[in-house]
C-alpha cells in the first residue's frame, strides 16, 4: 500500500449505463494500491478520467467540451511542475479513440471498456508516450480485476456479462463493447458475498444484454441468468435483487419463473423500441410486438404485482404514422409504470445510418410528444394508485430538503420521507401519502404508527 506521502487524487466523471458506473467503481479500486483516492471534485486532481457514454446524441462533442472545460487544471498544475494525467475511457473512447488524440493533444490516455484492467501498465508508459488502447483482449478483464473492491453502498450493482451479439441497426454497442461475454457464476457469486458483507443489501445485476448471459456453472453445466438468480437469492442478508438491461429475445421461462422469488423485486426493465412489426425488423430485433405482450403475460402470471419499463425509438427511418399508431397501441395494452423514449438519431458505423426514408425532425418531435405524453399520464396514474399503499423503501441516500431521505420502492419509484439520518441505508416501512409524475412521498410506519415528519 501507498504511505500518506504518496497518496493522489483520482477524479473520475461518468457518463451513461450503470455498466459505465461499475466500470468507474473498478477503475477506483485498480488504482487505490497505486496510491489513488477518489476525490469528488477535479480541482488539484493527479488523474482525471472521463468515462465515456456512445449512446446519446452529441456524445462526443460532449467529451470534448467537458476536456476543454478541465484543460486549465492541467496546464496549471504543468506551471507548477506538476504533470495531471487526463484520460477518455468507456465507449466514445472505443469508437473515436485516434480522433481524440489528434483533437486534444493534453490527452495522455485513450482506452475502451474492456482494457481498463490494464490501467498501472497504461499509466507507467503515459509518463513517457501517449497512449491508446483500444483492443479487445481475448482473455477475460475479470480475470484480472482485483477480487477485493470498496463497497458501492448499500445498492449497489455486479456486472456479470457484457457486449453484445444482437446487432440492433441502431446500436453501437456491439462495435464498442464487443461479443457478448459471461463471468462464470461462481466468480459472481462470491462477488455478491463479498459485496454483501461489505454492506449491500440491493445487488443489480448489470450485462448490455444482461439476460443473454450463459456462465459456466460450479456443478459443471452452463447457468442462465435465471438459475444464477436463484444461487445469489441463498445469499444470507442480501435483501433486494434487480436486473438491467434485458432484451425480449432471451426471456426464457427458467427466468421468468426466478420473478416469482421473493427477494427479485417486482419491476422489470425490458426495451421493446416500437410496437410496429415492420420497424421492428427494420431494427433488426429478431422479436415481434405480439411476442412482446406474450412475455408481458407470462411475467404477469409468474408474478402478480410485477410492473414494466421500456425504451422507445420515434421516428426510426421508415416509420409511418400507422407504424408510429402500434407503437401507441401497444403502450395502451401493457400499461408501464416508467419508460425512456427519444426520437431516432443515427449513429456513425450502424447499418441505420445509411437508411433511407428519414422522418423530419418536425414530425419526429410531435410523435415524441404524444408518445410522452400517454408514456406519463401512465407513470403519474401507477404513482396515484399506491397511495394509501404501504411499500418497503431502501433509504440509500439524502433527499433534496433539511432532514429528508430518499430511497427506491420495489417498483424502482424514487420515494421521499422525512426521517432521522439513522435510517439511511436500511429498509422501512412508507405509508406513501402522495403519487407525483416521477416520485413518491409518504411517512414511516413502526408497527401501527405513522412517524410524522421530525
Amino acid at each position: 500500500m501507498a504511505t500518506n506521502a504518496e497518496k493522489k487524487k483520482l477524479y473520475i466523471k461518468t457518463w451513461g449505463c450503470q455498466m459505465n458506473v461499475y466500470d468507474s467503481h473498478r477503475m477506483a479500486d485498480i488504482l487505490r494500491p497505486l496510491g489513488y483516492e477518489v476525490a469528488e471534485e477535479p480541482d488539484n486532481a493527479d488523474m482525471v478520467i472521463l468515462n465515456t457514454c456512445h449512446i446519446r446524441e452529441k456524445a462526443t462533442d460532449k467529451v470534448f467540451s467537458d476536456l476543454g472545460r478541465l484543460r486549465p487544471i492541467k496546464d496549471k498544475s504543468a506551471k507548477d511542475g506538476k504533470k495531471v494525467l487526463f484520460a477518455v475511457a468507456g465507449c466514445v473512447a472505443q469508437a473515436e479513440g485516434d480522433f481524440i488524440l489528434e483533437r486534444a493533444p493534453y490527452v495522455d490516455m485513450v482506452f475502451g471498456p474492456q482494457t481498463y484492467h490494464a490501467l498501472p501498465e497504461m499509466i507507467i508508459k503515459a509518463t513517457g508516450e501517449r497512449v491508446v488502447n483500444t483492443d479487445f483482449p481475448v482473455d477475460s478483464k475479470f480475470d484480472k480485476l482485483p477480487s477485493e473492491h470498496d463497497s458501492q453502498g448499500v445498492a449497489a450493482y455486479l456486472s456479470i456479462q457484457e457486449g453484445c451479439d444482437k446487432f440492433c441497426t441502431f446500436c453501437v454497442v456491439p462495435y464498442t463493447r464487443g461479443a457478448e461475454y459471461s463471468r462464470t457464476a461462481q466468480e459472481i457469486i462470491e462477488e455478491a458475498k463479498a459485496m454483501v458483507d461489505n454492506g449491500t443489501k440491493e445487488i443489480t445485476l448489470l450485462g448490455q444484454n444482461v439476460n443473454a448471459f450463459h456462465g459456466d456453472g460450479p456443478d459443471g453445466s452452463t447457468w442462465g441468468l435465471g438459475k444464477l438468480i436463484e444461487a445469489i437469492h441463498e445469499i444470507d442478508g442480501l435483501e433486494r435483487i434487480r436486473y438491467s438491461t434485458s432484451h425480449p429475445r432471451d426471456m426464457d421461462d427458467e427466468l421468468i419463473e426466478a420473478h416469482a422469488l421473493p427477494k427479485v423485486m417486482p419491476f422489470l426493465h425490458l426495451p421493446v423500441q416500437s410496437g410496429s412489426d415492420k420497424i421492428l425488423e427494420a431494427m433488426n430485433r429478431k422479436h415481434t410486438s405480439d411476442h412482446y405482450r406474450e412475455i408481458i403475460a407470462k411475467l404477469r402470471k409468474a408474478r402478480k404485482d410485477i410492473v414494466f419499463s421500456s425504451d422507445f425509438i420515434v421516428a426510426f427511418p421508415g416509420e409511418t404514422e400507422a407504424d408510429f399508431e402500434d407503437t401507441m397501441q401497444l403502450v395502451r395494452d401493457i400499461d408501464f409504470a416508467s419508460c425512456y423514449s427519444f426520437k431516432y438519431s443515427a449513429r456513425p458505423g450502424t447499418p441505420a445510418a445509411n437508411m433511407q426514408g428519414l422522418i423530419h425532425d418536425k414530425i419526429a418531435t410531435e410523435r415524441l410528444a404524444r408518445l410522452q405524453a400517454l408514456l406519463n399520464d401512465q407513470q403519474k396514474a401507477f404513482n396515484e394508485n399506491c397511495i394509501g399503499m404501504t411499500l418497503p423503501v431502501l433509504l440509500d441516500r439524502k433527499g433534496k430538503r433539511d432532514g429528508q431521505l430518499q430511497g427506491r420502492s420495489p417498483f424502482n419509484q424514487s420515494v421521499y420521507v422525512q426521517a432521522n439520518e439513522r435510517l439511511k441505508d436500511q429498509i422501512v416501512d412508507v405509508k406513501i401519502t402522495h403519487g407525483f409524475d416521477k416520485s413518491l412521498s409518504g411517512e414511516i410506519v413502526t408497527g401501527e404508527t405513522v412517524l410524522a415528519a421530525e
